[in-house]
């Protein structure tokens, strides 16, 4: 990963190197074009702030998960393919993690500056979702990227803390909130069935429709005896 030439490359890793020395406030975006060897010119047709690097970051460790991303057996479910896809990400982030722990520690003081990560991370879940070959149609889609978004904001600080070789504690706590979140998911997901099938079984008079067990009615034609003018 990041193995190319590009000036975006070149960019991403000149950013990543610096934050494994400084805080992640303290770098500016003329060091980064520096480290990188480019103009401030050539670094702004690529980026258009420090935040957008690490959204570039984060879109590249998308596209290589899931090239690495094995296929999955027909036995597995889709949670276990998903916790397959999570650790192989933790695993091409590896080499950053002395300078994502930092970032992280110091985007933790800045709110400001972590807010445009949060719709970029939950793209992040939406694919890797997508790579385990979750539901991703309708209100479930919502509810499962949201709630793989908090699942992995979790996990992701237990893993900037993991030194073990395994990795043990990071897949302990992985395993565990991917099973209590299927289990969430699941009841959300029947919750909201439950009430769609109430609503579409309850209209009230006068909205044009009929309560159940209501037996239908030819509605008035208008003044002239003209039909209703058709709707679609």
């Amino acid at each position: 990963m990041f193995d190319d030439f590009s000036k975006r490359t070149k960019a991403i890793r000149a950013a990543l190197e610096l934050a494994q020395e400084r805080r992640w406030s303290d770098i500016s975006l003329a060091e980064i074009a520096g480290a990188a060897g480019l103009s401030l010119a050539d670094l702004r047709r690529e980026f258009t702030s420090k935040s957008g690097i690490l959204r570039a970051f984060q879109a590249e460790v998308d596209a290589e998960t899931l090239a690495k991303a094995r296929g999955a057996a027909p036995e597995q479910s889709p949670r276990d393919r998903l916790f397959d896809i999570i650790m192989t990400r933790f695993e091409l982030m590896a080499p950053y993690k002395p300078a994502l722990a930092r970032i992280h520690a110091d985007l933790g003081c800045h709110p400001g500056e972590a807010a445009p990560l949060f719709c970029s991370t939950l793209i992040s879940q939406y694919w890797m979702l997508a790579g385990a070959g979750a539901k991703l149609e309708g209100v479930g889609a919502c509810i499962r990227v949201t709630g793989l978004g908090a699942i992995y904001a979790k996990v992701f600080r237990v893993w900037l803390d993991d030194a073990s070789p395994g990795l043990d504690r990071t897949m302990a706590a992985l395993d565990r909130k991917l099973r209590k979140g299927e289990r969430l998911v699941a009841c959300l997901e029947q919750a909201h069935e439950n009430l769609c099938r109430f609503a579409c079984g309850w209209v009230p008079r006068g909205w044009g429709g009929r309560r159940d067990g209501e037996a239908a009615t030819q509605s008035p034609r208008p003044a002239g005896g003209a039909a209703p003018a058709p709707t679609g």
